[in-house]
């Protein structure tokens, strides 16, 4: 079973066209429009740097729909100490990359639509193959996201989750 494209919003009374299955946060909670200036600080697609002291790379928390094959995933930035995110951007572009120890990191990202605050959450950053984006584990606690990555989330969540982005 896959997961209907369209569904009728309840925030806003109108039919949508289809149920995103991701949402991707642009930066790291901390990034700030000045530090684009910053020559200690650098915003790329994958990886970020604040001010030589704050290091970022991007991942996917991964959650399964249950009752049908789809993933839902949040893109999100977490922090590594500086030496595993100088060893993640050097093995970044290495095949095998992927038998990467997983690195400790803090969730970087704050996903509204949860009643709790999202940052700081402990994770494991699990390299994939180049070209994928790492897999982020979120340490199993009671807080909502840790819950829904363990056992998933239902269809109507998933668009639940879609009225909340679309209409904050």
């Amino acid at each position: 079973m896959t997961v209907d494209t369209g569904f009728d919003c309840g925030s806003c009374g109108m039919r949508h066209s289809a149920t995103p299955m991701s949402y991707a946060a642009t930066a790291p909670a901390v990034w700030r429009d000045e530090f684009e200036h910053d020559p200690d600080s650098v915003l790329g697609p994958d990886q970020c740097v604040v001010m030589a002291e704050l290091f970022f790379v991007k991942g996917l928390v991964e959650i399964p729909v249950v009752g049908t094959d789809e993933v839902f995933s949040w893109v999100v930035w977490v922090s590594l100490s500086r030496d595993n995110f100088a060893r993640a951007v050097h093995r970044w572009e290495d095949p095998g990359r992927e038998s990467e120890p997983p690195y400790f990191g803090w969730l970087s990202t704050e996903l509204t639509v949860y009643p709790h605050s999202t940052l700081d959450l402990k994770t494991l950053v699990h390299t994939r193959p180049v070209g994928e984006r790492p897999f982020v584990e979120l340490e199993p606690t009671d807080h909502p996201l840790a819950v829904e990555q363990r056992t998933g989330i239902t269809v109507e969540r998933v668009r639940r989750i879609a009225e909340l982005v679309m209409h904050p």
